[in-house]
């Protein structure tokens, strides 16, 4: 039993009112849940200007409650479900070579769909992009060449913003390609612009000449899917993405510079309270052990994509994705099979 739960208690109160206030009580509420002492919550309330008595009552009273008792059962079915997770990541992390990412060369389509989709493992395919025109003709010049009269949407101001991503639409801007590749490069490391996927350019005709820079496709994929299915990346080093996982499978191919890929297999998702969506709010590169400390128990693999590299990312796998150099990448979902999928997804926020 863990002293105290990582829950963030309300506003002190002063004067301390005889009775608590509801956001109090429900503080009270999830810390018992999630297994928190009574003397520290004490503790906690007390030093918030609580009133004594009325902090030991309500204690009392939740965990009498009829809802609390209810919830408590569905509590223990929750933790059924961990434990099996649990298990089956223990499972998985029996095997020597867990640790590694492979990388792999002439995948059948047979192998990808058994060893990797139906396996649900990540892997990187070295040779699918060997005949891309891409991985020749793509740089920042050729970018503002081709189409540095045409705007797109970028991101800026991401490092002003901790919840970038999930606020990305407050931090779209509307801008010439010119522009912004002359702001990528000026910059320097940065995390604060960055053309992500969401600006979905590649469905305008003006920049279909980029999808004829990209050659063979690997095994599962339907080409002729692709103009819906393809997204663009460009920016800087040290632009980088939260944690988070997918809602479909997809490939990622990089072509110019560097990304390093981090990730956690979906079997370990309740040790990364995820509150909020598809994301995580643990940062890999700097991990509050105090605050978040299941994720102590899990267990990160990293591979570096070079140009020409294309990694298959399966289903539901976190992943943290940081430039280490300027960086133009492409990724596409247009696989051949079943690739839509549903989620509950919660919506609960930071404690």
């Amino acid at each position: 039993m863990q002293q105290l739960p990582t829950l963030s208690p309300p506003r002190p109160l002063n004067p301390a009112p005889p009775v608590l206030p509801p956001e109090w009580l429900q503080w009270v509420a999830e810390c018992l849940m999630w297994e928190g002492e009574p003397a520290s919550m004490r503790a906690v309330m007390q030093s918030a200007g609580l009133n004594p008595a009325a902090c030991e009552a309500a204690i009392a009273s939740i965990q009498m409650s009829p809802a609390f008792i209810a919830a408590q059962k569905h509590k223990q079915m929750l933790r059924k479900l961990e434990s099996l997770m649990a298990s089956h990541q223990k499972l998985l992390e029996s095997a020597p070579a867990y640790r590694e990412i492979e990388r792999r060369r002439g995948v059948s389509r047979e192998e990808l769909l058994e060893r990797y989709v139906l396996g649900c493992r990540p892997v990187v395919l070295e040779d699918v992009a060997a005949d891309w025109p891409a991985l020749q003709r793509w740089s920042p010049a050729d970018f503002a060449t081709r189409f540095g009269h045409l705007e797109v949407d970028v991101q800026v101001g991401r490092s002003r913003d901790p919840l970038f991503e999930q606020n990305k639409g407050a931090l779209r801007q509307r801008m010439r390609v010119g522009e912004f590749v002359d702001l990528v490069q000026s910059a320097g490391d940065s995390n604060d612009h960055y053309l992500t996927a969401n600006d979905e350019m590649l469905r305008r005709p003006e920049f279909l000449p980029l999808l004829a820079d990209i050659g063979s496709m690997p095994p599962l994929c339907d080409p002729s899917l692709l103009p819906g299915a393809a997204s663009f990346w460009f920016g800087p080093g040290g632009t980088h993405t939260p944690l988070h996982h997918d809602t479909l499978m997809l490939f990622h191919t990089q072509v110019v510079g560097r990304k390093r890929w981090r990730f956690i297999s979906p079997w370990q998702t309740p040790l990364l309270y995820n509150r909020m969506g598809v994301y995580s709010p643990i940062d890999l590169d700097r991990p509050d052990f105090e605050r978040y400390p299941l994720f102590r128990q899990a267990t990160v693999l990293e591979t570096v994509l070079t140009p020409g590299d294309t990694l298959f990312l399966p289903l539901g796998w976190w992943h943290q994705v940081s430039a280490l150099e300027l960086s133009m990448s492409f990724s596409f979902t247009n696989l051949d099979i079943p690739n839509q999928f549903s989620y509950a997804n919660p919506s609960i926020g930071n404690w």
